[in-house]
């Protein structure tokens, strides 16, 4: 007799047969390498002592193999396989893309307009 949740998980087309893995979100704050994003993963944790809530954060290299990653998105990322000496993330899918600002600011060392 055959297990019928094997059967299931055979049958499903793409079924990740890889075990659980974990998924965290997190916001890209660097794309300037080829296929590595940086994502900074904000956690708030509550101090065993004081009772305080703490910000913990945690930089990850994801890797991004289309380059899809733009500063300020909001992603997803799964565990993976070491890639490199950093990476061991993945870019799964993208939550929130960054708000454009379609005028351009001048910065502070940007020469004043002419009369």
């Amino acid at each position: 007799m055959s297990d019928p949740t094997a059967e299931a998980a055979a049958a499903a087309p793409g079924a990740d047969q890889r075990g659980s893995r974990r998924v965290i979100v997190g916001t890209v704050t660097s794309n300037k390498q080829d296929k590595t994003a940086t994502v900074t993963v904000v956690r708030r944790v509550r101090d065993r002592r004081f009772h305080k809530f703490l910000t913990r954060r945690v930089k990850y290299h994801v890797h991004d193999e289309h380059n899809t990653a733009k500063v300020g998105d909001v992603v997803e990322i799964v565990e993976s396989r070491p890639m490199s000496k950093t990476k061991r993330w993945r870019l799964l899918s993208t939550l929130s893309r960054a708000v454009e600002s379609d005028t351009q600011h001048p910065g502070p060392h940007a020469e004043p307009a002419q009369k």
